[in-house]
Parts: C-alpha cells; structure tokens; sequence
C-alpha cells in the first residue's frame, strides 16, 4: 500500500504487538481493547475513537501498549515533555509506522516564518523517526492573528506537497477558541479540529441538571462551533474530557466496573458531531480503564449520575475552557483562564512540568496578582471559582 494514500486501519492492526497486551497482567482474551474505529470528516484517516495522548508522558513501552490494546491514533507535539514524548513515540512504533495516524503540532506565532515553521516541523519528523505526519496542528491557538499569518497557510501548502503532512490542523482549548474556530473554518484552515469539549461545556447537560445543582449553562457557541466544523467536513477530536481529570476523587462512587472516565467519554462520544477523543496516558492502568469505553455505546442513567457528582464536586474549582466570563475583569489583563489551566495541570494532573513550561510560555502569568487586593475579578465568575486566590496561588506555585 502506498503510504501516503493510506487511509487508515481496521481492529486487526496490533496482531504483531498483541505480546505488549500482557504488560499490565491482564490475559489478551481478557483486556479491554478498542472496539470502534471512526473516520476523521472528509480526511478519510480511520482512527481508534479513542486515542492516546502524550503531553503527560515519555515513555515508549506506554506507546506498544495503547498500541496492543487497539489503538491507532497517537498524538504529540514539539513541546510535549521537551521532545521526548514525540521520541517516545517515533522509537515505539518505529518499523510499524505506516500502521498507525500521527499527529504533531507547532505553536505558530504571528510573526513567525514559514521556514522558522518549517524548521520545527522537520525538528518533530526527526523525533518521531518518520518522514511524514498525519496531521499537523497549530497548537493551543487562542488569539485569531496567528491564524491570519499568511505564512502559515503558505507553509502548510508547500508541507503537503512535499509530503511532510498529509492533512492540516487547528488545536485549542483557550478563551477564544469559538471564534478560532469560525475564522479557521471560514478561511479552510483545517481538514481536522481538536478542542477542549466535555460534559462541563455543554449547555444540554446542565439544563438537565439546572434545577437539582443550580448551574449556570455557558458556552453555547461552542456546540455550534462543532457542529459548523463537522458539517463542513472538517474532522473534530476532542480533548480535555475529563473537566481537570480528578478521576481518583470519584472512586468511591463508582461501583458495577463503571468509572466516571468512561461516563465522561460516552458522553462526548454521543455526540454525533465529535468524531473522536484524545486524553493524555500515563499507566498501563488507565490505557485499559480508557480503551474500555471504547465503542460501548450511548450514555446511560448510572453514567449521568457519576457526571453529576463530579460536578458538584468539582464545579466550583473547575475553569470551564472558553467560558471567558471572566476577560474583561482584570486590569493589569491577566489571561485568567489560561493562568488556571496552568494551575489545573499541577494541582489536578499533578503534572509540574508541564504546568511550569505552559505557564512560563505567558509572559508575565499571574504575577499582577500577588500585589492585587483581589475585587476587580471579584464574583466575576459564574461558576463561582475564587479567581483571585488561584490566581495567586499559580504565581507562587509556577512563577
């Protein structure tokens, strides 16, 4: 098959690695694998609807085992563990990697060049051990002239015909992502989208629940956002399904097998506008507690309680990704959201590594907080956070 019209694979992909499913002491007729496989909009990639995500880990025996458990879709990028996660992965699948769809990504500035861009892209082929990525992504884009950089559109051209990508992307997760979204669709942009979008983003779930928890529905632009993409045959992944991914918290709730991960998958994999999801590994444990949700069909009672709980839990703590309500309150503009999502990854992913290297990339983060009183952002969220003291407490912690 000539790789580079290769379009995807089916469940039979593993068999050469099915000897890595008895990494975690879980019999190969008894591990949970990936049961669905979806096709990215118009792209005609098939993928795992469940793919792995590496900005939490460097590790290429993870890799063969998401490998062995049936996935076929695995995303990095430059930035991820300082190279060495695209390492990880171009060393695990290295002489099967016409097997399987890899995904990269660049934070392309507004000012930057395309042969600056070209640079990091060739940096990453190098990494990955490849000649060739899947889908190239403009990372965590929150601020539309990154987008208008013509450079960008120029050098995803020349990328493609020189067969260093196959398809073009646009990730974010950000305050602006709705109208990142709509100006990369509006100006084909992106054969391929990957968001942050979870049960907490969405307004249907919280009309649900508006009466028994009292919340406030936000963010309803961004189902629309999704819906627009997926209509125009752009594929959309998404990511941060988790809502700060406090899995451990839920334990006790949980019972019958069923996690409260898995719920919040099924949730976003209902929605018939989602084409996928991606979620960050970092165990041989949570590779098989994910892929169990794979294919397993819609969400059900006992999975709209486990969502509910963990939103009372963790509502009041928790930065909804592209709410925004809270942007114009700053003076000294502060980018909260992004100052939070920083904070998010130390606290809740318990990750400070990448909690420092994303909150260094802000510039100045929170540091106009530590000599604030704290009543400009005062109830400026709906949600109810304590803007200012997470704020404060991300400048000491990450600054």
């Amino acid at each position: 098959m000539d790789r580079r019209r290769f379009l995807g694979v089916g469940t039979g992909v593993t068999a050469g690695l099915a000897g890595f499913g008895l990494a975690s002491g879980v019999s190969r007729a008894d591990a949970p694998r990936i049961r669905r496989h979806v096709t990215l909009g118009n792209t005609g990639l098939r993928v795992s609807d469940i793919s792995f995500g590496s900005s939490r880990s460097s590790d290429p025996r993870l890799v063969r085992h998401a490998a062995a458990r049936g996935i076929t879709c695995f995303d990095t990028a430059e930035s991820y563990r300082g190279g060495r996660a695209e390492e990880a992965i171009g060393e695990a699948l290295r002489g099967e990697r016409d097997r399987y769809v890899i995904t990269s990504k660049h934070k392309a500035w507004g000012g930057e060049t395309r042969r600056q861009m070209m640079a990091a892209l060739e940096g990453s082929l190098r990494r990955l051990r490849t000649d060739y990525v899947d889908i190239y992504f403009n990372h965590a884009v929150n601020d539309v002239r990154r987008l208008q950089n013509p450079e960008w559109a120029e050098f995803m051209e020349r990328a493609i015909r020189d067969g260093k990508i196959r398809f073009r992307g646009m990730s974010g997760h950000g305050g602006a992502l709705v109208e990142c979204v709509d100006y990369a669709l509006d100006h084909d942009l992106a054969d391929v989208i990957l968001v942050a979008h979870n049960f907490a983003q969405d307004a249907s779930f919280y009309e649900k629940l508006r009466a028994r928890l009292h919340y406030v529905a936000l963010q309803p632009e961004l189902g629309r956002a999704i819906e627009r993409a997926s209509s125009k045959g752009v594929g959309v992944i998404a990511m941060k399904t988790l809502m700060g991914a406090r899995i451990n918290d839920m334990r006790p709730y949980e019972s019958g097998g069923a996690t409260f991960s898995q719920a919040a998958f099924r949730w976003v994999l209902s929605n018939p506008h989602v084409d996928g999801l991606v979620v960050s590994m970092t165990s041989t444990a949570d590779i098989d507690e994910y892929v169990a949700a794979s294919g397993s069909g819609p969400i059900g009672a006992a999975d709209m309680r486990l969502l509910a709980r963990y939103a009372a839990l963790q509502g009041p703590r928790y930065c909804r990704h592209a709410c925004n309500a809270c942007e114009e309150s700053c003076p000294a503009g502060v980018e909260i959201s992004e100052v939070l999502r920083t904070r998010m990854y130390d606290v809740d992913y318990r990750d400070p590594v990448l909690a420092r290297a994303d909150y260094a990339a802000l510039g100045a983060g929170a540091r106009a907080c530590l000599a604030c009183d704290g009543a400009p952002c005062l109830g400026a969220c709906p949600n109810g956070i304590p803007i200012s003291a997470f704020t404060r407490d991300a400048a000491i912690r990450l600054g």
